[in-house]
């Protein structure tokens, strides 16, 4: 052991004697392990994503949104558009009827967007008041930080009552118990029976997804936006007139139905803005949608006037390119690793090519070709290892900066510090045998006489 202590000694004097050689030789594996590290971050990040997108939409979810006509279409499009005016459209028996006759169903969520202005003490923003059943908070997985959820009476009869974000909650009741308070949506006073929790919301395709910011929504039973805000599926002399706003009776009172959502009303024959269905198992999402697709069509008069999306097989797909695209990356800073070890080859060779007298007269005094190659091999090590060590450092670093510049989600995982810091070593010992082979060979008197 004192023996191959004395070695390693002998080998760190002659690294330390040529620090700006030796520096040089550990920059193709200092970068290669950054690079390594810092491309499995993203990929990590991303894969995290993936998963918090997967717990947003839900669990085996189907959803079906409405195909809402252009007006600018042209003369062969307005010829099929004429079809589409016999279709009601998706309408709530729509989906109250997926899960009395689809037995792979589990929980059905239609939803009426209704986008208003919220007012409160003098203090006024734009919001999204949805119309939603119970199965909603279900299906996404929401729940709520304090309050109840819609009784059957309050669904019933469409009471003025709803379920706030924590944002809205925060903003127009920032000192107070929001509880039992009112809140001015549009032209109707809310009652606030619930307030939701937090959720962590920080993607870019949440409108493909059927994603909405929880947070600052206004959620309400979806009889009370179809009694009190607006329901397409009633006719009025307004909207045959294209008005832009209709007033209807209800219950001895008046209601107000605006453009509501972003597209265009006129055009919009749709009651139900979005039908989220949630299936039993994953395995039964490809014959869900295809018999909700014939029943939809036969319901709508023969009308494709729907649009169905499954998210779960929308994420798998993100998820493969991603995982395609991390691998190419990966291979590519795997390849600086395997040029930072040519080039620790590289110059233990030249180093050998320089200390041949060194080397003559080592053996001279004793040393064996083993102690030679074990020398060689260690100063090979010893630069392999400082440059990960570098490499990991500098690894981290890169992959916060990343995540501050281009707001793209890295996390540094310990299995991708261990791997790149264990192929350095392993790329240096791999490459640093061949000159320590070619040191130990040299011929004692040759070197010995060797200028």
């Amino acid at each position: 052991m004192e023996r191959y202590l004395q070695i390693i000694n002998i080998a760190l004097e002659a690294v330390f004697a040529n620090r700006f050689r030796s520096i040089l030789t550990a920059l193709g594996i200092i970068f290669g392990v950054a690079a390594v590290i810092a491309m499995m971050a993203i990929g990590n990040g991303a894969q995290k994503e993936i998963l918090d997108q997967m717990k947003l939409v839900g669990v085996n979810n189907i959803i079906i949104t409405p195909l809402i006509e252009n007006s600018s279409a042209s003369d062969d499009e307005e010829g099929k558009s004429q079809a589409k005016k016999y279709s009601p459209g998706l309408t709530l028996m729509d989906a109250q009827g997926f899960k009395s006759i689809i037995p792979t169903i589990e929980k059905v969520s239609p939803e009426v967007i209704y986008n208003t202005f919220i007012v409160k003490d003098r203090i006024r923003s734009s919001a999204t008041l949805t119309g939603v059943s119970p199965d909603f908070f279900t299906v996404f997985n929401l729940e709520l930080q304090k309050g109840y959820m819609f009784t059957q009476d309050q669904l019933e009869t469409g009471s003025a009552v709803c379920i706030i974000g924590p944002k809205i909650a925060s903003k127009f009741f920032p000192q107070e118990d929001p509880l039992g308070k009112f809140i001015k949506c549009g032209n109707l006073w809310l009652k606030v029976i619930g307030v939701l929790e937090k959720r962590n919301i920080n993607i870019g395709n949440t409108e493909e997804l059927g994603i909405s910011d929880y947070n600052i929504n206004i959620y309400a039973p979806i009889q009370t936006i179809l009694l009190r805000y607006k329901d397409r599926s009633i006719i009025t002399s307004s909207s045959i007139h294209g008005g832009s706003e209709s007033v209807v009776i209800w219950n001895g009172g008046f209601a107000a139905f605006g453009s509501g959502s972003g597209v265009n009303e006129e055009l919009n024959y749709h009651q139900i803005d979005k039908i989220v269905v949630q299936v039993k198992e994953s395995t039964q999402l490809a014959t869900t949608v295809k018999v909700l697709k014939k029943m939809l069509v036969r319901r709508h008069a023969n009308v494709e006037d729907f649009e169905i999306k499954v998210p779960e097989m929308l994420l798998k797909q993100e998820q493969r390119t991603k995982d395609i695209f991390n691998i190419v990356l990966g291979a590519i800073a795997s390849i600086s690793l395997i040029v930072g070890g040519i080039g620790i080859m590289n110059i233990m060779l030249a180093s050998v090519m320089e200390r041949i007298r060194e080397i003559g007269v080592r053996r001279a005094t004793g040393a064996t070709r083993k102690d030679i190659v074990f020398q060689f091999l260690a100063e090979a090590t010893m630069i392999s290892i400082t440059g990960g060590l570098i490499g990991i450092i500098l690894g981290i670093a890169l992959s916060k900066i990343i995540m501050q510049i281009t707001d793209i989600l890295t996390i540094v995982s310990p299995l991708s510090i261990l791997v790149s810091f264990g192929v350095s070593v392993a790329v240096g010992i791999l490459f640093g045998y061949m000159p320590a082979k070619r040191a130990a060979e040299q011929e004692p008197v040759e070197s010995l006489r060797h200028d």
